[in-house]
């Protein structure tokens, strides 16, 4: 997949600035989703605004609006159009997030992963605290055990559910099911003694892990068939849930609406009339004490 991979720095090409960068996400994407986390966690929301585009994905890609709408940024009806703009015979995938620089109009980075470390270090003379611009979910001293997180969790976890969803046969359904499933009972394992994955701090790998637990009962235990187990039924894992989306400014990134309708009414493959469930009942689902605490 083509990447736009340009950074944030000072004295660089892109240098950090109030009010100059934008992000266009969806709501229903896991990968948005973090950049929208960190966006929260280091009180940026003020310093970078937002697009969030509509929950259904077409074959024209990602949309602004169910009628056509236009974006307030760039003027387009389509993320493709923006791509295009940026590299007039760009031939990846029109993902989110999209990290735009609104004065050059072009887009600076693409790759969630480097998006939110961005976040964490480029923007600190402009958050909305000075705590929080203390904050580092990516310390040096955990670096080596994040990336070993960050790299177990994607394979088995995030990919875990789509591996699961998309399978063309039986036999690889069977496999990605019970290598998912046997992660999750590792990962119940480590919160048992850890209340975030690393200690006693939120880190970058908390933040990676949580959008896939946050859409697990409300989407892949059905779309995606992962229906051994729902996460309420783990109970060092949903009150981790719990306490990571009662965090300041966490609980306003989730939006069920936006990925139930994208999951069930755009993979027309897995779901072609395009149905979507009534339940499973999420209100106040993530809203109960999560009773975690420091070890």
């Amino acid at each position: 997949m083509e990447c736009f991979r340009n950074t944030i720095e000072k004295c660089g090409k892109h240098p950090p600035e109030k009010d100059r960068y934008h992000l266009y996400v969806s709501y229903s994407c896991p990968w948005a989703h973090r950049t929208l986390i960190i966006r929260a966690l280091k009180g940026l929301e003020k310093v970078i605004t937002v697009t969030i585009v509509d929950h259904y994905m077409g074959v024209r890609g990602w949309r602004f609006g169910f009628e056509g709408e236009e974006d307030e940024i760039c003027g387009k009806k389509f993320l493709k159009e923006i791509y295009l703009d940026c590299t007039p015979d760009f031939k990846g995938n029109i993902t989110v997030p999209v990290l735009l620089d609104k004065k050059t109009k072009k887009i600076v980075n693409n790759e969630s992963s480097e998006i939110i470390r961005i976040l964490n270090t480029e923007f600190n003379e402009f958050t909305e605290t000075e705590e929080q611009a203390l904050l580092d979910f990516y310390p040096k001293e955990l670096r080596s055990e994040i990336d070993d997180l960050n790299n177990w969790i994607y394979l088995d976890i995030h990919y875990g559910v789509y591996k699961c969803g998309f399978a063309a046969k039986q036999e690889i359904y069977a496999e990605s099911f019970d290598k998912l499933f046997t992660s999750l009972d590792k990962l119940e394992a480590i919160l048992a003694n850890k209340r975030y994955l690393t200690g006693n701090t939120v880190t970058e790998a908390d933040i990676r892990l949580w959008p896939t637990l946050a859409r697990f009962d409300c989407c892949y235990v059905q779309h995606f068939k992962c229906n051994k187990k729902m996460l309420k039924e783990y109970p060092n894992i949903f009150g981790y849930t719990r306490d990571i989306y009662q965090l300041p400014g966490i609980s306003k990134t989730l939006n069920l609406y936006h990925i139930k309708h994208h999951y069930m009414g755009s993979h027309t493959s897995i779901n072609p009339k395009g149905i979507i469930p009534l339940g499973p009942d999420m209100e106040g689902y993530f809203d109960s004490p999560h009773a975690r605490k420091d070890f």
